[in-house]
C-alpha cells in the first residue's frame, strides 16, 4: 500500500463501504454468465475527490465484488449438486448394465434350450405326439410356469436395456452440464478477483488523511444507523431461539477471529453466506448456499421480531448476510482482509431478515453464549494487498 499506510488504517477505509448515506446509483455489472467481461472497472484516483465521493465510489466497487463473489457462490453450489447427481447416475448406470448382463445370460440359455429342442414348443410337440397324453397333460402346469418364466425373462431383458440406455443418456447430459458450469465458475473467479483489485487500486490511491476522514465517516453513520433502529423500538424486544438456532448461534460466535476468504465455508475461514450456512447446517438443518437464496427461499420476519439464529440480509441485492446473536448485535464475516466478529446489526444498509426455522418453538429459557476477548474489535469491513484472492 502506498504512502507508508498500514494495514489497519487501510481495513478501516474499506468500512466506508457499507455507510448507510445515499450513494450514487451502482451501474450494472457485466453477467458472466452471459458471457460479459470480466474486467475491473477503471479505479479512479482520489487525488481530486472529496471524501463523500471516495466513500461513494469505493461502495460502488466493492458492492460490485461481493455481488460477484455470491453469484460465483451460486454457482459453485450448483456445481456440487451436479458432482453428486453424476455420482449416484454413476451408481445406477453400473447397476443397470450388470442387469442388463445378467438378462442376456438368461436369454442366451433360452435360446440354446429352443436350438436343442428343450424349449416350451416342444414340450408342447411331445404333449401331442405322446402315446400317454393324460400324464403330460397332469404336467402342463409345470409347463405354464415355464413359459412364464422366459417371457419375464425377456421382458427383464428389454426393460434392462431401455433402462440403461435412459440412464446413459442422462449421465451424458449431467457431465455436459457439469463441463458448462465448470466454465461459468471460472469467469465468475475471474470476474470477482478483478473486482477486488480495482478495490486495492482505489485504496492504493488515498492518503492518509483520507483514509482517516473515511473511517470516522464510516463509524460516524453505522452508530447513527443503529441509533434509529433503537429509536423505532425494533431492538427493544428480547426473544430466546429455537433449539436449532441456539445451536448455530453457538457455532457462528466459535468461529469469531477466523478470516474471511471469499467462497470459503469453513472450517478454517468463510466469506458471508458460508458462515451462516454452515452455522444451520451444524444445528441439523440445511439452507441454501448464498446471501441471495437464502433472502429468496427463507421465511421473511420483521426485524422486531427478530430472535437469535435468524439471518440478516444487507444491501438492495440481498449481496450480504450476518446471524442475528441478539441484544442488537449480529455475527459476520464481513469482507477480505477482516476476520469474523460481532457488529452492531445496522453496521450495513439493511435489506430485511429470515428465520431458517419459522415452526420451531422457542426455548423456554435461554443464556446467549458468551462473547470472546475481542470479539467486536477491528472494522466491520477491511480489505488490504495481503489478503487478495486466492490461485
Amino acid at each position: 500500500m502506498s504512502g507508508g499506510v498500514s494495514r489497519a488504517v487501510c481495513a478501516a477505509a474499506l468500512a466506508t463501504l457499507v455507510v448507510t448515506s445515499s450513494a450514487a446509483a451502482e451501474p450494472a455489472a457485466p453477467d458472466p454468465a452471459a458471457g460479459g467481461a470480466a474486467k475491473a472497472p477503471s479505479a479512479p484516483s482520489g487525488a481530486n475527490r472529496s471524501v463523500a465521493q471516495l466513500l461513494s465510489e469505493l461502495r460502488q466497487l466493492y458492492q460490485r465484488a461481493e455481488e460477484a463473489t455470491e453469484t460465483y457462490n451460486g454457482t459453485n453450489a450448483e456445481l456440487k449438486k451436479r458432482a453428486a447427481q453424476a455420482k449416484k447416475l454413476d451408481a445406477a448406470l453400473v447397476g443397470a448394465r450388470t442387469a442388463l448382463a445378467d438378462s442376456r445370460d438368461e436369454a442366451g440359455r433360452l435360446a440354446r434350450e429352443q436350438y436343442q429342442g428343450r424349449s416350451d414348443f416342444s414340450a408342447y410337440l411331445r404333449l401331442l405326439l405322446a402315446r400317454d397324453p393324460e400324464h403330460l397333460l397332469d404336467q402342463e402346469h409345470v409347463i405354464r410356469r415355464a413359459a412364464a418364466g422366459r417371457a419375464a425373462t425377456v421382458k427383464r431383458l428389454t426393460g434392462a436395456e431401455k433402462r440403461a440406455d435412459e440412464l446413459a443418456t442422462e449421465s451424458r447430459k449431467v457431465l455436459d452440464r457439469q463441463q458448462v458450469l465448470a466454465a461459468k465458475q471460472k469467469k465468475q473467479r475471474d470476474t470477482v478477483r478483478a473486482r477486488l483489485k480495482a478495490v486495492e487500486s482505489m485504496l492504493a490511491t488515498l492518503s492518509g488523511s483520507q483514509l482517516t476522514e473515511l473511517s470516522r465517516l464510516e463509524q460516524r453513520d453505522v452508530e447513527k444507523a443503529q441509533g434509529a433502529l433503537a429509536a423505532s423500538g425494533a431492538l427493544s424486544s428480547t426473544r430466546p431461539p429455537s433449539a436449532a438456532g441456539g445451536k448455530a448461534v453457538r457455532y457462528a460466535i466459535e468461529q469469531v477471529g477466523k478470516p474471511y476468504v471469499w467462497g470459503a465455508e469453513g472450517p478454517d475461514s468463510f466469506d458471508c453466506s458460508g458462515l451462516t450456512s454452515r452455522a444451520w447446517a451444524r444445528a441439523g438443518q440445511v439452507i441454501p448456499r448464498t446471501s441471495q437464496e437464502q433472502w429468496r427461499q427463507l421465511r421473511k420476519v420483521p426485524v422486531n421480531a427478530l430472535r437469535p439464529g435468524d439471518l440478516v440480509v444487507y444491501f438492495p441485492k440481498a449481496t450480504h448476510v450476518a446471524m442475528y446473536i441478539g441484544n442488537g448485535l449480529v455475527v459476520q464475516a464481513p469482507r477480505p482482509g477482516s476476520r469474523v466478529k460481532v457488529s452492531p446489526l445496522a453496521s450495513n444498509p439493511l435489506l430485511g431478515a429470515v428465520r431458517p426455522d419459522p415452526r420451531s418453538a422457542p426455548l423456554s429459557a435461554y443464556r446467549a453464549p458468551r462473547l470472546p476477548q475481542g470479539a467486536s474489535s477491528g472494522s466491520d469491513t477491511g480489505y488490504s494487498s495481503s489478503s487478495a484472492p486466492g490461485q
